[in-house]
């Protein structure tokens, strides 16, 4: 009787174990999954996150917002904030003086919000001054908030390193903010398809797969921050950008493969009359660009001489760029390509 009890449990044991091996090869296998250095990541986040660059005629930071009403000052003006609406009293109250230090200055104590959604509260300017000097420089990109997300969402989460396969429930942009900056490298996260997203119009739209996710959130882009620069007019700003300094490639994914490191040590120049010189070490690489505009979304086409930088040559789909960093991707019959410059 011992010797059968121990049979039904070692093949109960057995199944267990089998079952958790298939679902952690499902999860890490399966074509939907991405881990935290997907460009999806990025998108989720900042479509999730507590906006924060709405504000920033009050406070000139995109790291945090501050929490409404609140009273400030500016050329001696006492103005109560009491709703998004009266950002623009405030833009007016900068804009009415050109000799002034357009200063906005909070009676305090104020309360703050982060990206995470975390609040603290502020007593005094020094406190203010101490954030603002930990929050370091904004990377340019805000958050993308004309569009919503329909919880609850369920993914499935596999932990490569312990080997731990289970079920997410987020039900909140909250709750995906933190679940997605809190990803270790290890970590592959696959979500339950279909879902649902009210896009900038309001409409809610079915959403089956990662890639028309992230197609939607970056469609809605220039919708949600008309200082997005993805396309369009914003080809004169681009060439300006471009032809600014020297850029580096901090992101290159080729056929699903990321290639970054491939790319270590070059820095690229682009020059005005559309050539670039590739520089790593003492060996300089010849090429040229250009920029197209294809019903509203800039193209950026790269050619390099010789064969060493043959995955860059392309017709790139320019998704958004600042001053110190150009996003491109481009879509292949064999997977997504991404490209990323920034800016030594």
């Amino acid at each position: 009787m011992a010797k059968l009890k121990y049979l039904v449990w070692a093949l109960t044991a057995l199944l267990m174990l089998s079952c958790q091996e298939e679902e952690e090869t499902i999860i890490q296998d399966n074509a939907e999954s991405f881990t935290t250095a997907s460009p999806l990541v990025g998108l989720l986040s900042r479509t999730a996150q507590n906006p924060t660059a709405t504000d920033n005629v009050l406070d000139n930071s995109s790291c945090f917002s501050v929490q409404l009403p609140v009273i400030v000052i500016v050329n001696n003006q006492q103005i109560t904030v009491s709703s998004a609406a009266d950002y623009q009293t405030v833009q007016d109250a900068i804009d009415a003086f050109s000799d002034d230090d357009d200063l906005v200055n909070f009676i305090y104590p104020i309360t703050i919000q982060y990206q995470n959604f975390q609040t603290q509260v502020l007593q005094n300017a020094n406190d203010l001054d101490d954030v603002l000097d930990d929050c370091g420089d904004d990377d340019g990109f805000d958050e993308i908030d004309c569009i919503a997300l329909v919880y609850p969402i369920v993914v499935d989460v596999y932990d490569s390193n312990n080997q731990l396969a289970n079920t997410v429930t987020i039900t909140g942009n909250s709750s995906l903010y933190n679940f997605l900056n809190n990803l270790s490298n290890n970590v592959y996260v696959a979500i339950n398809f279909p879902i649902s997203a009210v896009n900038a119009n309001g409409q809610t739209i079915i959403i089956t797969s990662n890639a028309q996710l992230e197609n939607f959130i970056e469609d809605s882009i220039d919708d949600c921050d008309d200082n997005s620069n993805g396309g369009g007019s914003g080809g004169a700003t681009l060439v300006q950008s471009m032809t600014s300094g020297t850029w580096y490639i901090s992101y290159a994914v080729h056929e699903n493969d990321v290639e970054t490191s491939y790319y270590n040590g070059y820095n690229f120049t682009f020059n005005p009359n559309e050539t670039i010189l590739a520089q790593r070490n003492a060996n300089t690489i010849n090429g040229d660009w250009d920029i197209s505009d294809d019903s509203g979304s800039l193209r950026l086409s790269l050619n390099f001489d010789g064969s060493l930088l043959e995955h860059l040559e392309t017709n790139w789909r320019v998704i958004e760029f600042n001053a110190t960093t150009i996003r491109l991707k481009k879509e292949t019959s064999d997977g997504t390509d991404y490209l990323t410059f920034t800016k030594n």
